[in-house]
Formats: structure tokens, sequence, C-alpha cells
């Protein structure tokens, strides 16, 4: 068995951040050194919980004068749970459709990459697209078309979102283990987008050492 090495949410952002638009953030351990304002998203950086939202760790705040109770609330969870606390991350905010992108490495055909719809319901819906990497921009097109909820892209209750961003966005990540060969997964959920702009929220990476 391989040893294996753990990027959590902030420095996994910070490495993507060479590859994809990434949300505005900040790593901090008091609320006074926040400096993004609402509206806001506050999670726990900690590698004891890579899954945030099953100890209510991830808060999205829509005014300034609710940051500081939210924040020392997340403290208070961090302690209680005994939780090795990197930090409190600060996120500037942005809505949209949740999705998936994933990087895994299989034993046979090499590295992967998934898409689908993310969030919270991933595991439930399990709709998603898988193709080896890397891709073409048509690859991509592809695998957007067949998801089962790929309507929802195409212009669905009058919604619009930006294709042209995502399809780049997929097959930049598609790239990544050209040159990071020892990447074992990567995670981005939830990848962000909206009719103007596509951005990386929330991310995970595994290394073998």
């Amino acid at each position: 068995m391989k040893k294996q090495g753990i990027y959590t949410g902030f420095k996994s952002e910070k490495f993507l951040s060479k590859y994809l638009p990434v949300s505005k953030s900040q790593l901090v351990k008091k609320v006074s050194q926040i400096k993004i304002m609402a509206p806001l998203v506050l999670k726990i950086i900690s590698p004891d919980a890579l899954h945030k939202s099953d100890i209510n760790g991830v808060r999205i705040v829509q005014h300034d004068e609710d940051v500081e109770r939210e924040f020392n609330d997340l403290i208070k969870i961090s302690k209680r749970l005994r939780l090795n606390l990197e930090g409190i991350m600060v996120q500037k905010f942005t809505d949209g459709e949740k999705l998936i992108i994933g990087i895994k490495k299989d034993a046979t055909f090499g590295h992967i990459i998934l898409f689908g719809l993310g969030g919270i319901f991933t595991e439930v819906l399990d709709d998603t697209s898988i193709r080896k990497c890397p891709i073409t921009e048509h690859d991509a097109e592809e695998m957007i078309s067949e998801l089962r909820a790929s309507k929802i892209f195409y212009g669905f209750r009058g919604k619009k979102y930006n294709l042209e961003t995502l399809k780049k966005s997929l097959v930049s990540v598609s790239k990544i283990p050209l040159k990071y060969k020892k990447i074992s997964e990567l995670d981005i959920n939830p990848f962000i987008l909206n009719e103007y702009e596509g951005r990386v929220v929330d991310a995970r990476i595994i290394w073998e050492k």
C-alpha cells in the first residue's frame, strides 16, 4: 500500500489556481483578520474534517453583522471535536449550479476524469461521465451531453450557463496529471457554474508519496 498525502481545501485551491478560476479566499485564525465582505462562505479547514458538511462545518453568511457569530460557532465545533484546525477559510460566495470535476488514478487506464452534478447529492444522484485523461474540448462537450440531467445546461427553464468556461475547465483539469503523475485523487466539489463564470469553491487532492 502506497503512502499518501492530502491537500486540504485551502492548499488544494491554491494549487488549482494555476489552472482554473478559483474563488477569492483567505485562511484565518481570528475573525479580525477577515478582509472579504459578505456574502461569503466560512469553512472549517482540517485534515480531520474532509467532509465539512457532515459536521456542519460550512456556513453561508449573507450579512457582515453575522460573520463573527458564525465564525465563533465554527471554532466551537472544532474544539468540541478536537480537530487539528488549520484555520477557517473565508471565501467570496459564488452562486450557480454545483458541479463535480474529479481525477482518479486507475490501475488499468491511468488517470481518468469524472464530471457530473455536484454538491451534497453527488453520490445519491450518481449522474456522471468519465473519460481517460487528457481530453479535448470535443470530449468535454460529449461528457456534458451524456449526463441524464444535461438539459439543465441548455436553457432549461430559461437559465443560462457559461459552457465555454466549463469545457475549458474540464480540459485544463484533465491535463494536470500529465505534469503531476503522483496525483491519486483530485476532487473539485463543487465547481460553481453560472451565466458569467465558473469557479472552484472546494477541492481536495490526494497524492501518492
